[in-house]
């Protein structure tokens, strides 16, 4: 056995002399295409191949492992700290409180700062209805952004004008002359000014012959918003806006 396994040794070093170990490798497959018979030396070259390549393609694998490591041991503290926690949801629907005109001069007040309209600073939220808050702040009127992202922001606000004998003729006049209702959508930051983000307006004139006038407004549409940031809505013409909670609302969500 001991003759044979030497007997062997020798003839493989004899077929891999003078030739390049590297070539064999590359000519691995079209040696075994071949006509073995013919070259006595194949199964040498074959094994010695094979072998190579099982070397070669398992360095590979620790290598790629070794980095794989490295890269996870080098990754920025605060990312590789940071758990990934469940996506925080936020939204907020406000209804009017009251259909009652009479309410309204406890219910809107002068913009702050400066701008235009009179703000209106109570919405129901109490989940009467369909007014909610989750994750959302409501104060004095303005909606409290917990968490710096992207909003869907929207409101609609309902103006009504119903003609009563007993009003002022001049009060009549001003609202069946031409009117432009008008709501606004301000985003308060540190900045002295309240910004607008949204206006939305239209020119009515009611007929004198007609017992209601109505109208609603709506608009909405998607803004960056900054941790603490503050919204609201303004109007004008506060004294025909009717805070019906089916018609007169605003909200926000992340998205």
């Amino acid at each position: 056995l001991l003759q044979l396994q030497d007997s062997y040794s020798k003839s493989g070093i004899a077929c891999l002399t003078g030739e390049e170990i590297g070539n064999s490798i590359q000519n691995l497959e079209l040696i075994e295409s071949q006509d073995r018979e013919a070259d006595p030396c194949w199964q040498v070259k074959w094994h010695l191949g094979k072998l190579i390549k099982k070397m070669m393609s398992r360095s590979y694998e620790e290598n790629i492992s070794a980095i794989n490591v490295e890269r996870t041991l080098t990754l920025p503290h605060a990312e590789a700290q940071q758990p990934r926690g469940p996506v925080r949801r936020i939204a907020a629907h406000l209804t009017g409180s009251s259909s009652r005109r009479s309410s309204l001069a406890s219910r809107i007040n002068s913009l702050p700062r400066r701008g235009i309209g009179h703000k209106i600073n109570n919405w129901e939220s109490s989940r009467k209805g369909h007014s909610f808050l989750y994750n959302v702040e409501l104060r004095n009127g303005e909606l409290v952004i917990p968490q710096t992202g992207f909003y869907y922001i929207y409101s609609q606000i309902y103006f009504r004008f119903r003609e009563n004998e007993n009003e002022d003729s001049d009060l009549l006049g001003q609202i069946r002359n031409p009117k432009q209702l008008v709501q606004y959508v301000y985003k308060l930051t540190n900045y002295p000014e309240p910004i607008l983000l949204m206006k939305s307006a239209r020119t009515s004139c009611w007929s004198k012959k007609a017992e209601y006038g109505l109208y609603s407004i709506y608009q909405g549409g998607v803004f960056q918003l900054k941790r603490e940031d503050r919204i609201f809505v303004s109007v004008s013409n506060s004294d025909i806006v009717d805070m019906d909670k089916e018609a007169s609302f605003f909200g926000a969500f992340m998205i």
